[in-house]
């Protein structure tokens, strides 16, 4: 609501300042670019030399912090930010630089740094210049549903997307991996703020934590995937001895109470989300038990079971299929996240290319690096699913980065080509 004002504040100066000069100006604007009925923006040129100076101040207030896995992270260190004000100032500068990327002078540049990019001597996508109002919005790629719509995959095909992925992601060693993960980046910033010391309820949710990952170390014994034989013995029973079980169920309790523990804490939003997700998954399964006294076969079977389950109730929109495939795809679970979420552009036949931008703060080497490895784990994806569905055509990616006085540049990363745009008036 803060970020709102900010930019509020901005539009209605805008107008105030072109009524004096020009009477009555239609000013048609879309704060955030929610979802929805699209409305172009018919802004006057003194609003973009107005709002200029402000961006470039936030831009410098902001250098080096950009939003990475959800939250405010300084890339030359790493370290998490937890400031309403600065988290504020980001939404208010992207909002600005958003509608100034459609300013005639942006869009111009743009389009002149798209044409130099020759193949063959022939410009691969004149049309991606992000100059309607739509293809500006941001967006948080949060399911498979979200993807496929964006792609236009049919009904039939979003069947064909989920079935082909259910059977790779829900893997035992993805599912586990996938919680290790999870808790693993949980308990590190656990650490980092010496959480399991400041007090009883804190203590208990860092217990948690450490009680989910040696059930899940515990597995990994079970399952001994180093072993060479066909099958392991079943440990011996003594007698008078209690069985020596438990099950997923005994998890998703924990990930209740640990739920539980974080959700008012303002630094655990992103880690409560994902453990949601999770929570999602152990709930489809909580019925298998996993018993240690069982040989490698049984393990197996169990493990199957396991795959089996989660393949069966996992839906396209379902958050923990989709934390489960980012997991699959990238060996860890991080927010995907795009600034600018532009397009696909083509001939509607066999050519097509994927353009979407990200908005940084500073155009020294670590932020734009930054920049283009989290675009490109988007566009890897959106590909990934394009492919998967067996989409006509061939789908190409691009990816473009926006920055107050950047030099315009072309860099390539993972054979992906990433415009680096400056904005200036």
């Amino acid at each position: 609501m803060m970020a709102y004002r900010h930019v509020q504040k901005f539009l209605i100066g805008a107008k105030c300042f072109e009524s004096k000069r020009n009477g009555v100006v239609r000013l048609r604007l879309r704060l955030f670019h929610s979802s929805g009925e699209t409305q172009e923006e018919v802004l006057p040129i003194e609003w973009y030399e107005k709002v200029f100076p402000k961006i470039t101040e936030l831009t410098c207030q902001l250098k080096h912090v950009d939003m990475i896995d959800g939250r405010l992270m300084n890339v030359n260190d790493g370290s998490v930010i937890v400031d309403e004000d600065i988290q504020n100032k980001m939404h208010t500068l992207k909002s600005l630089v958003r509608f100034f990327v459609g300013s005639p002078s942006v869009q111009q540049k743009v389009s002149e740094n798209v044409k130099g990019l020759l193949v063959d001597g022939k410009c691969r996508n004149p049309g991606a210049s992000f100059s309607k109002s739509s293809e500006r919005e941001p967006m948080v790629v949060d399911s498979l549903s979200k993807v496929s719509n964006f792609l236009n995959v049919s009904a039939q095909q979003k069947k064909v997307v989920r079935f082909t992925i259910c059977q790779q992601v829900t893997q035992h060693r993805i599912w586990r991996g996938a919680l290790e993960e999870i808790l693993n980046d949980l308990r590190s910033e656990m650490d980092l703020l010496n959480y399991n010391c400041l007090g009883k309820g804190d203590n208990m949710g860092y217990q948690i934590v450490s009680s989910c990952l040696k059930f899940l170390s515990d597995m990994d014994t079970l399952s001994d995937h180093d072993s060479t034989s066909w099958m392991r013995l079943a440990p011996p029973k003594h007698v008078g001895s209690p069985p020596n079980c438990g099950g997923w169920e005994d998890v998703l309790e924990m990930f209740h109470d640990l739920i539980q523990c974080l959700k008012s804490e303002k630094w655990s939003v992103h880690h409560v989300g994902k453990l949601e997700a999770m929570k999602e998954g152990l709930s489809q399964i909580k019925d298998v038990s996993i018993d240690k006294s069982l040989g490698y076969k049984e393990v197996r079977h169990q493990e199957s079971l396991v795959q089996k389950k989660l393949s069966n109730t996992l839906g396209h929109s379902s958050r923990c299929l989709f934390t489960l495939l980012l997991y699959y795809l990238y060996g860890h679970v991080r927010d995907v996240e795009v600034d600018i979420r532009g397009g696909i552009y083509g001939d509607g036949e066999n050519a097509f290319l994927l353009s979407m931008g990200r908005i940084l703060t500073s155009d020294e080497e670590e932020m734009v690096w930054s920049g283009m490895k989290q675009l490109d784990r988007a566009l890897r994806l959106f590909k990934f699913v394009w492919e998967i569905a067996g989409m006509k055509g061939v789908l190409e990616v691009q990816g473009h980065l926006w920055c107050v006085g950047a030099k315009d540049r072309t860099l390539t990363f993972r054979g992906t080509l990433f415009f680096v745009h400056g904005i200036s008036l």
